[in-house]
């Protein structure tokens, strides 16, 4: 659809006034608002002074059209288009006169219309003059043109009449002044919030303050209590036992018989007693708990069993009528040894996720057992509002959480999903993710059947004495760490291998390393973010890391890299490449190539 409204010829310095007054008239025809119709028009005044300055006139033409849909399934966009051409010189160095840089008349008025405008391109040939095509997106409020709609503003276009200089100047006046009425306004806002933001900052610092004082207390009150509760739960431990030594003795008749009154009492004292003594037990779990020593508890179960405990625990609660929540097994599950409880909280928390998204349809989680694996998948797939694809990485950063339209209602701290992936990690697993903006969601949790180690989180066990060193290699790649582990020997190095980001923050932490080699594109989580917490951790943070990537020296940036002790391409890997890698990894400063002399 290409209709023209209007044209108008260049000749004399006042068409320059007249072509401002009708970008205006026809702006505000089309239905633009009073802040578009003054950018338009300050573009075609500045492009028609051009042409009559550089080219001694020339012609504009208005004309509705259509921008060209971005998709298949979109719809074309209404553009109100301005052609203004001269048969002037031509422009000079065309790509350096539309770049923001640099002065001139020329030179001012094409960046200065590029900007107004939503398109703009140029045209211009040594002594073929100059073709400059302006566009600006119709409002979305507007209906469709018709032909006879198009020729109603081309009828009013013409009633108009010729422009008056002097009614054109009046209202150019009165744009300024409403301009700088809005730039009075603008500052003032901008002075009172500074000012806001001076009390803010105060009172910031008075409360951190505050927080370090009350963190100090809490600190000894926490000390004071984990001694209080090893010593309480260990004084207990003594007569707990001896009650119960002692009914056993009464109960089995050691020292003849019990009337059945006497027989009653005692069990009642026994029962007591193992009460007691179940306390003390949770006392001392409590204190290791507190004190960083939680250890995985390995056990067997079905996911039949796990899938009826969470159905039990969903259904009393406040489910939507209109969600239905559902469980399914897909093919034949073998049985699971790893941590029920940590796998039973990750799901709590992806199902709740779900059911908070999700205002009509169905939550449904699955379990299948992964092709040519020993990974179990567990899937908890939504019909709700879904998350856009720019946001699939950062939802699993802590504090983190997507602006969306149940934000107001749907209440959380952003620290659900990155807990889960990091308890995922701990199990040997990962969460991914499967969205697309309204069609639902689909976190993917896979682990493996069996774990293959319970090590303490806080407290990783580690060997009394060891001859040679261990090295650490994360990469998903099984045939690059095999490559690297040949370059390894193997009477020196000691190597353990991590097959992901998340995995490889658990082994760090687990078996403490003397050297790191870090790949740097993985699918759970990039290597610059794992060396980012790998430097964060207190035990892991000595550890030299060598990043070993396919990537160029020059692709990686030079301040996210700088925590790292070396760079090992891929491309280079030899026995020379690797053994220089790690003389340098000790050196402080810059990361080195590993090929470098």
């Amino acid at each position: 659809m290409n209709r023209s409204l209007l044209r108008l010829d260049l000749a004399q310095d006042r068409d320059i006034v007249a072509a401002r007054q009708r970008a205006r008239q026809v702006s505000a025809l089309l239905g633009f608002d009073s802040q578009d119709q003054v950018r338009i028009a300050t573009a075609v005044s500045e492009l028609a002074r051009n042409a009559m300055r550089h080219a001694g006139g020339g012609t504009i033409e208005f004309m509705v059209t259509e921008a060209p849909p971005h998709g298949a399934s979109m719809p074309a966009t209404p553009l109100l288009q301005v052609i203004i051409s001269d048969h002037g010189p031509g422009i000079a160095n065309l790509d350096d006169a539309i770049t923001d840089s640099g002065s001139g008349e020329l030179k001012l008025g094409l960046v200065a219309a590029r900007r107004l405008m939503d398109t703009f391109d140029v045209y211009s040939g040594k002594g073929r003059g100059t073709t400059i095509t302006l566009g600006k997106f119709l409002p979305r409020r507007i209906e469709s043109f018709t032909p006879t709609r198009v020729a109603t503003i081309a009828d009013q276009l013409s009633a108009y009449g010729a422009a008056d200089p002097t009614a054109e100047m009046q209202q150019q006046n009165r744009e300024l002044l409403r301009s700088l009425e809005e730039l009075r306004l603008r500052k003032e806002e901008l002075a009172r919030l500074n000012a806001e933001l001076e009390d803010t900052n105060r009172g910031v610092m008075a409360l951190y303050a505050e927080l370090e004082e009350r963190a100090a207390h809490l600190r000894l009150a926490d000390e004071t209590k984990t001694r209080f509760l090893s010593a309480v739960s260990h004084e207990f431990r003594t007569p707990v036992n001896s009650i119960l030594a002692l009914s056993r003795i009464l109960l089995h008749r050691l020292d003849g018989e019990l009337s059945a009154e006497q027989e009653k009492q005692v069990t009642y004292i026994r029962q007591a007693a193992e009460q007691l003594s179940t306390m003390v037990d949770d006392l001392l779990d409590l204190r290791k708990v507190e004190s960083g020593k939680l250890q995985l508890r390995v056990e067997s179960f079905n996911v039949t069993d796990l899938f009826g405990a969470l159905r039990g625990m969903f259904k009393p609660l406040s489910i939507k009528d209109t969600v239905s929540l559902s469980f399914e097994e897909i093919g034949a599950l073998p049985e699971l040894h790893t941590d029920q409880g940590k796998v039973s909280q990750i799901l709590r928390n992806l199902i709740s996720n779900a059911l908070k998204f999700t205002e009509i349809g169905s939550v449904r989680v699955t379990a299948r057992l992964a092709a040519d694996t020993d990974m179990i998948v567990f899937s908890v797939a939504d019909t709700g509002i879904g998350i856009a694809a720019t946001h699939h990485r950062h939802i699993f950063d802590e504090f983190t959480q997507v602006e969306n339209p149940l934000q107001k209602s749907v209440k959380g701290t952003g620290l659900g999903l990155p807990l889960s992936q990091k308890l995922a990690g701990l199990l040997g697993g990962s969460i991914d993710i499967a969205s697309e903006l309204g069609k639902g969601s689909v976190f993917s949790l896979a682990i493996p059947v069996r774990l293959a180690a319970t090590t303490p989180i806080g407290t990783p066990e580690l060997p009394v004495t060891r001859s040679a060193q261990r090295v650490l290699i994360v990469d998903d790649s099984e045939i690059e760490r095999y490559a690297l582990r040949q370059f390894l020997p193997s009477s020196s190095f000691e190597v353990v291998e991590a097959n992901g980001g998340y995995d490889g923050l658990r082994l760090a932490r687990q078996s403490r390393p003397d050297l790191i080699f870090l790949d740097l594109a993985m699918p759970d989580v990039h290597g610059l973010e794992v060396l980012k917490m790998l430097k964060a951790i207190e035990e892991t943070r000595p550890i030299p890391v060598i990043l070993f990537t396919s990537q160029r020296p020059d692709d990686i940036g030079e301040e996210q890299a700088a925590a790292a002790s070396g760079l090992l391409l891929k491309s280079e890997l030899s026995r020379e490449s690797v053994a220089a890698a790690i003389r340098r990894a000790s050196s402080p400063g810059e990361v080195h190539h590993a090929s470098q002399a």
